[in-house]
């Protein structure tokens, strides 16, 4: 489901205006050592490659909402085991003129099983990159991703 009901409810009140949203990145990893790998996507709207990364319904859990993500995207049951970064996104303005900015909530994510395939339409793409050898990403992507492979115990905060 690429825009949550939730938000087109807003969205049928508010137009355009800003919208203030938590959102989640779920860095999925398996394997260890050298054959590490992580879970990327392409992203249908953009064609960027990223982890996977979604809106957190009302109500939810932050923590479910990525391991919920995963599971639509990319058919892949995982488990949120920590939360790596959290930090506010710049203002976005969609091309339909819609603008919202993020809380984004990085969660180092554990693979439990299945197989990665684009499985809600938002993706064109979902395979396991080694953690080595990972496709093109933005700045701010790598920077997730990497908090999310560090073996930091305490949360980044960004300030």
């Amino acid at each position: 489901m690429p825009t949550p009901d939730f938000v087109l409810s807003l969205r049928s009140r508010i137009g355009t205006d800003p919208l203030w949203l938590t959102g989640v990145t779920a860095v999925v990893t398996r394997g260890s050592g050298a054959g590490r790998e992580l879970l990327v996507v392409r992203r249908a709207d953009t064609g960027a490659f990223t982890p996977v990364t979604g809106i957190v319904d009302p109500g939810e859990e932050p923590a479910v909402a990525a391991e919920r993500e995963v599971l639509e995207e990319a058919d892949v049951v995982a488990v949120a085991e920590r939360l790596a970064w959290v930090q506010v996104l710049p203002e976005m303005t969609y091309a339909n003129g819609d603008r919202a900015q993020y809380l984004d909530l990085v969660f180092a994510c554990r693979y439990v099983s299945g197989e990665p395939f684009p499985a809600d339409g938002e993706n064109t793409e979902a395979f396991w990159a080694p953690v080595d050898d990972l496709p093109a990403m933005s700045t701010n992507m790598r920077a997730r991703v990497e908090a999310g492979l560090s073996d930091e115990v305490a949360t980044r905060f960004q300030r």
